[in-house]
C-alpha cells in the first residue's frame, strides 16, 4: 500500500485523456505498441461502440507497475451524458489527474471534474495535453487554470517555445532542461535564456519562486524558511508538493504530447515522486451499526471494500470493480456484503489492463482488483464478518431524459431481461412503468446515453428495441353537476334485458370515482348496486373528450326501475355507462394535463436564458436562490408535455454545466387553445 498510485483521469471531452493513458502505458512498457482513439487500437478504448464512435464511454482500468510503484490507472469519459462513470472513476481514486488540452484551455469538462475531486476530497493534478498542436498556448492555459483554480495551481514542467515550436521542457524542481528525439526519449539540455525565448509570459525564476511559495503555505517550518529567502532543497520542494497535494493545497501542473511522447518519461517520474500513495490519503467514512468509523488504509486491519463499478460481459459474466480500503481480499474466499445482509462467494480475482486480465490470489488494502460472477452490486460494500461496516455510495447523476421502449417487434421478457443487466452495469439509468400510459421508459443522461445504451442491448444481449417519445398522461374531468339517466332496454326470444338508472355526476377531489346511492323506495335493488358501480369503473378509464382517464368525479345513484324478470347485473352495468356517456357531455368536461416541479441548478450568468425559457415552456418560476459559488437554482413549476427537449436545450445553453431534477406534481386544466392538438394527439395513439 506504500508503493500504490490510485489515478483517474478526467477532463472535458477530446482533451486527450485516452491518448494520454496510451503514451503512458507505452511509456512504462507495458504495452508493445501505442495505440490510436482513431484506428480503435487503445488500450482503454476497447468496447465496439467506443471504437465505432471515437470516444470513451466506459471507465476503463489499467494495473501496471513503473520502477518501485504500482499505479493502478483509471480512464473515464468526457461527455456528459457518461458523466456517472467519470464520478464512480473518482470513487476509486486517491488522485485526480485533469487533463486540459494546449488549444483549448479549460473547458467545463475541466471545471466539472475539478468539482467531482473537490467535492470527493482527492488529490488533484493537472496535465496540459496537445502541447506540440499548432495553435497551443501552454502559458495562457496556465493563466486560464491559475484564473479558474486559485494559487493551488503550481507549474511543475513547463515548455520553451522558440520560432513558435517546442524546443525543450523545464523541469522546475530539478531546474534541469531537457530536449526530445522523434521517438520521444529525452537529453538534458541548457537552461534557456529567457529574454531569448518568445512567448515566455512567465520567467523561470518567477515560476520556481511561485513554487516556493505554494510549497511555503503547506509547512510552518518551510513557510519560516521562505521568508528568511533561503531556497528550498530539491527534497524539500518533492516532499512539499507531495504534502500539498495530499492536502488539497497544491495541485501542479505538467505538460506533455501523447502522439510525440515527449513529457511523458517525467510525467512518470512526477507521479513517482509527486502523487500520494494509497497509506497516505484521508480515512474513508463507514457506517458500523449506530456508529460512524474513519477506516484508514491498513492491511492488516479486518476487509473493508466497496464495488465502485460493474461491467456485465456476455461471455465471462458480471465483472466486479473493486476498491479495498483495509484489510486483504483473497479469491476463494467468503465475505459479509452490508448491502444484502449476506455472505458472498469471491471466486477468481483479477487485475485488469483494458480488457486484459492477470489473475491474482489476493488484493491489498489500497488495491483495485476484479472479481467475476459475484452478487454485489455497483455501491456494495464487502467486509469481514466479524466487523460489519458499510460506506456511503457516492452520488451519482440523477436520469434526465426519458424516452419509451417500444418492444412490439421483440420478445418482451428478452428485452427486460437484457435491459436488467444493463441497469446492474450503469446505475445512471432507469427503468420503470408509466402507471398512467403504460408505456416502458427508459431514462438517462441524454440523447446519446440512451442511443449507446440501446446498441449495446443489441451487440451484447442480441436484443433489438427503438425508442420513441413517450406519451403524456392526460386526464379528464367536469366542471359542473349534471344529473343523467341511463335505460338499457333489450327484447330478445326468450328473457329481454332491463336496466335504468339516474346518476348524479358532480366534481370532487380525488384520483378514482367515488361512487354513491340515495335510491329511495327499491327503485333499483341493493343487489344492482355493485353493477352500476362496475359499469362506471370501467367507464371512467376512458373520457367522453380524448379517450383518457377521468379524474375528481362523482356518481350519486338517485333513482331507476328494473323488471322483476329481464333486469340482470349486466343491464345495469350497461345502464350506467350509458348513464356517464350522456353525463360528461353535460357536465362541462375538460383536458388536465400534468404538471411537474422543476429544480435547475445552472451559472449564474444562465440564470436570466432558462428563466425566459421556462416561460417559453409555460412554466411559472416561484424562485432562485444560490446554492454554491457561481450557481443559482431556479424552482419553478412547468407543465410535463413542454419539458422533454430541456435536458438538450439545458446542455447546449450552459454547455453542460446545468443539471436539473424534475418529479410530478399535480394535475391542472389544459389551456383552451392547445385542446384541439391534444385531443387529435390521444385519439390518433
Amino acid at each position: 500500500m506504500k508503493r500504490i498510485k490510485n489515478i483517474t483521469l478526467a477532463g472535458h471531452n477530446g482533451s486527450g485523456k485516452t491518448s494520454l493513458a496510451e503514451a503512458v502505458l507505452h511509456k512504462a512498457g507495458v504495452s508493445d505498441r501505442f495505440g490510436k482513439t482513431a484506428d480503435g487500437t487503445t488500450v482503454m478504448d476497447f468496447d465496439s461502440e467506443e471504437i465505432k464512435r471515437q470516444i470513451s464511454i466506459n471507465t476503463a482500468m489499467a494495473a501496471f507497475d513503473y520502477e518501485d510503484i504500482k499505479v493502478n490507472l483509471i480512464d473515464t469519459p468526457g461527455l456528459f451524458d457518461f458523466a456517472g462513470e467519470m464520478v464512480q472513476g473518482i470513487s476509486a481514486a486517491d488522485t485526480v489527474m485533469i487533463t486540459v488540452s494546449a488549444k483549448s484551455g479549460v473547458k467545463v469538462g475541466t471545471k466539472k471534474a475539478y468539482k467531482e475531486a473537490v467535492k470527493q476530497n482527492k488529490a488533484k493534478m493537472f496535465v496540459i495535453t496537445k502541447i506540440d498542436d499548432e495553435n497551443a498556448n501552454f502559458y495562457n492555459v496556465l493563466t486560464d487554470l491559475k484564473t479558474n483554480f486559485g494559487p493551488t495551481v503550481c507549474p511543475v514542467i513547463v515548455p520553451v517555445i522558440e520560432n513558435e515550436k517546442i524546443v525543450s521542457y523545464v523541469n522546475l524542481i530539478e531546474m534541469k532542461a531537457y530536449k526530445y528525439d522523434d521517438k520521444g526519449n529525452r537529453t538534458e539540455t541548457d537552461l534557456p535564456e529567457a529574454e531569448k525565448i518568445e512567448k515566455m509570459t512567465y520567467r523561470i525564476d518567477g515560476l520556481r519562486e511561485a513554487i516556493s511559495e505554494a510549497i511555503a503555505e503547506t509547512d510552518d517550518a518551510l513557510m519560516e524558511k521562505f521568508f528568511e529567502g533561503e531556497p528550498f532543497t530539491q527534497k524539500e520542494l518533492i516532499d512539499g508538493i507531495h504534502n500539498g497535494m495530499n492536502k488539497g493545497l497544491i495541485a501542479p501542473v505538467v505538460c506533455t504530447s501523447a502522439t510525440a511522447l515527449t513529457g511523458i518519461d517525467m510525467l512518470l517520474k512526477e507521479i513517482e515522486l509527486l502523487v500520494p500513495n494509497a497509506d497516505e490519503v484521508a480515512a474513508v467514512e463507514a457506517v458500523c451499526g449506530d456508529d460512524m468509523l474513519e477506516i484508514n488504509c491498513d492491511e492488516s486491519a479486518p476487509l473493508s471494500a466497496y464495488v465502485f463499478k460493474t461491467v456485465v460481459d456476455p461471455f465471462v459474466g458480471k465483472m466486479s470493480y473493486i476498491k479495498v480500503v483495509s484489510g486483504q481480499l483473497k479469491a476463494d474466499s467468503s465475505v459479509y456484503n452490508s448491502a444484502t445482509d449476506d455472505n458472498e462467494k469471491i471466486g477468481k480475482l483479477y487485475f485488469m489492463k483494458g480488457k486484459q486480465q492477470t489473475e491474482t490470489t489476493s488484493a491489498s488494502a489500497g488495491d483495485i482488483v476484479v472479481a467475476v460472477k459475484i452478487n454485489a452490486s455497483t455501491g456494495d460494500t464487502l467486509c469481514a464478518s466479524d466487523k460489519k461496516v458499510k460506506f456511503e455510495m457516492t452520488a451519482l447523476p440523477v436520469p434526465c431524459y426519458s424516452m419509451a421502449v417500444d418492444s412490439s417487434q421483440g420478445d418482451e421478457s428478452k428485452i427486460s431481461s437484457g435491459i436488467s443487466r444493463i441497469l446492474d452495469e450503469d446505475k445512471t439509468l432507469k427503468y420503470e412503468q408509466n402507471e398512467s400510459t403504460k408505456e416502458q421508459i427508459l431514462s438517462g443522461l441524454g440523447e446519446q446515453h440512451l442511443e449507446v445504451t440501446v446498441a449495446k442491448l443489441k451487440n451484447k444481449f442480441g436484443v433489438d428495441i427503438e425508442l420513441k417519445e413517450p406519451k403524456i398522461a392526460y386526464k379528464e374531468t367536469i366542471r359542473r353537476k349534471v344529473k343523467a339517466e341511463g335505460k338499457y332496454k333489450k327484447q330478445t326470444g326468450g328473457h329481454g334485458q332491463y336496466g335504468h338508472v339516474w346518476i348524479e355526476f358532480e366534481p370532487c377531489v380525488s384520483d378514482t370515482l367515488v361512487f354513491e346511492e340515495k335510491v329511495f323506495g327499491g327503485a333499483v335493488p341493493k343487489n344492482y348496486f355493485p353493477a352500476v358501480e362496475k359499469g362506471l369503473q370501467d367507464s371512467v378509464k376512458k373520457g367522453v373528450l380524448a379517450g383518457c382517464p377521468v379524474v375528481g368525479l362523482k356518481a350519486i345513484l338517485l333513482d331507476g326501475s328494473y323488471h322483476p324478470v329481464d333486469s340482470s347485473e349486466m343491464a345495469f352495468k350497461t345502464a350506467a355507462s350509458l348513464a356517464y356517456k350522456e353525463g360528461l357531455k353535460q357536465a362541462e368536461p375538460v383536458m388536465l394535463e400534468p404538471i411537474g416541479d422543476l429544480k435547475v441548478a445552472v451559472p449564474d450568468e444562465n440564470t436570466g436564458d432558462v428563466m425566459g425559457e421556462l416561460n417559453k415552456r409555460r412554466g411559472r418560476v416561484l424562485g432562485m436562490e444560490p446554492i454554491e459559488e457561481g450557481i443559482t437554482e431556479i424552482v419553478a413549476e412547468v407543465p410535463m408535455r413542454e419539458m422533454h427537449s430541456f435536458t438538450m436545450y439545458l446542455k447546449q445553453v450552459t454547455r453542460g454545466m446545468g443539471s436539473f431534477t424534475f418529479d410530478f406534481l399535480r394535475y391542472e386544466q389544459l389551456p383552451a387553445n392547445l385542446v384541439t392538438e391534444v385531443i387529435a394527439e390521444c385519439v390518433q395513439d
